[in-house]
């Protein structure tokens, strides 16, 4: 029996790789380049479309733990972009052209898949797994919606940074440097004095948004905040987070400045950087006017201008168990950020667990019931909790992993810990995986 899996992101493409490594055939729906939507740039699957990093790589992190359990589970994501990473400090970071093309060919090159181009508006017949992604069609949102009559999808808004050339940054007002000198030197750090500070943050503030439909403050996810959005909250917020100097002294004075912007790399030839926590939805105008009074950047060549976008995700405390399959209809399962998980590793995660159980089910094996104590359980346990009443998208974190019952000194000795318990946990499952 085919299995139809709707979406080539990272979750799609992490489900439809499980359950074709498991001898089950795949149809791979993907509307892309027939239909594109604001915030796609390539028609390659997989395309990491905010310039974030898929974030930390250490173990004494949350999501440095996820990216290791999926490494573990044979994640086709996690290969690609262990195979196409750039340097990042403690992060990891992809080439996001060569990360995506690598996961289209392995799809495209499968025995057991077959991609087929063209929006899906409908919920097929048949074993689905739906991985449409935050930005799901109109036509597709209306069918899914039509499976829960008595509950209800919801939506809030993403927001992706700008990408400036290398060659346009003026470095002699800015230096190499990771925080107080972890991994190495790899960001590029843009520093502001008290006044140039506050003129920045005062236009930040009265600059010019675009227009977003039926968009409220008050329903930005926190991890993903428009930069004038948090300017908003108050003069000093920027300096208390993507602004913040501590670690950061400049080689020049060898003081910490009053605030510093960063930039990320944001591909291998390191010929593009992304301007570190500015998602943004001011008018294209407005960001080069107001971006260009950070002195490094004056002179700045954007390639890519921050955009705003709408974002789509399941009540799934009241719809999915799990496995991310919906409750009571167990043909059809979720994946991905349309779930409520939130950030490009918890995606391919949800995708890995639902690929890996759908193909049990249908091979006449019993599920693989990851345990809480592993990020993998953790997240879908999140993801499942009926007890949850606002349900709001959640990145992978140490708070939704049981306690570990003795003390541990010191906050990273304790989440090594955790890491430890979790890892032994799943290799205890890696002959069942």
């Amino acid at each position: 029996m085919n299995v139809t899996v709707i979406g080539a992101g990272l979750a799609g493409c992490e489900a439809a790789w499980q359950l074709a490594q498991r001898e089950v055939p795949v149809i791979l729906r993907e509307m892309k380049p027939e239909r594109m939507t604001p915030a796609h740039h390539s028609p390659d699957f997989a395309e990491l479309v905010c310039s974030n990093s898929l974030r930390s790589d250490q173990l004494e992190n949350a999501v440095g733990l996820l990216k290791e359990e999926l490494r573990r589970c044979g994640s086709l994501i996690l290969s690609c972009a262990d195979g196409h990473r750039v340097n990042a400090g403690g992060a990891l970071a992809v080439d996001r052209a060569s990360f995506s093309k690598a996961v289209t060919d392995a799809i495209r090159t499968h025995p057991n898949i077959t991609v087929e181009m063209g929006e899906v508006t409908a919920i097929p017949d048949g074993e689905v797994i739906v991985a449409s992604g935050p930005l799901t069609s109109d036509g597709l949102f209306q069918a899914i919606a039509r499976l829960f009559p008595q509950s209800h999808c919801l939506n809030f808004f993403d927001a992706a940074a700008p990408i400036v050339t290398f060659d346009s940054i003026d470095m002699d007002q800015a230096w190499f440097a990771s925080r107080y000198d972890r991994g190495t030197a790899d960001y590029i750090n843009c520093p502001l004095s008290e006044d140039e500070y506050l003129a920045f943050w005062q236009a930040l503030c009265t600059a010019q948004e675009a227009e977003v439909h039926g968009f409220e403050d008050a329903h930005v996810f926190e991890g993903c905040m428009p930069v004038e959005v948090m300017a908003r909250r108050g003069a000093q917020t920027l300096c208390f987070g993507p602004l913040k100097p501590k670690g950061l002294p400049d080689p020049r004075t060898g003081k910490e400045p009053y605030a510093v912007v960063q930039l990320r790399r944001d591909n291998a030839d390191g010929t593009l950087y992304n301007l570190v926590g500015f998602q943004t939805h001011l008018k294209w105008g407005e960001q080069k006017r107001v971006f260009s009074m950070i002195p490094a950047l004056k002179y700045a060549e954007y390639v890519r201008y921050g955009v705003m976008h709408r974002n789509t995700y399941l009540d799934s405390p009241r719809m999915l168990d799990r496995y991310y399959r919906v409750r009571g209809n167990e043909r059809i399962v979720f994946a991905g950020q349309i779930t409520g998980v939130e950030g490009y590793v918890e995606s391919a995660a949800s995708g890995l667990v639902a690929g890996i159980e759908m193909a049990r089910r249908l091979l006449g094996l019993p599920p693989v019931d990851f345990p809480q104590e592993t990020a993998l359980g953790a997240l879908s346990l999140y993801v499942s909790n009926q007890s949850v009443v606002n349900f709001q998208p959640m990145n992978i974190n140490f708070g939704i992993m049981p306690p570990l019952g003795r003390p541990v000194r010191g906050k990273r000795n304790r989440n090594a810990a955790l890491s430890q318990r979790s890892l032994e946990r799943l290799d205890s499952l890696r002959e069942k995986i």
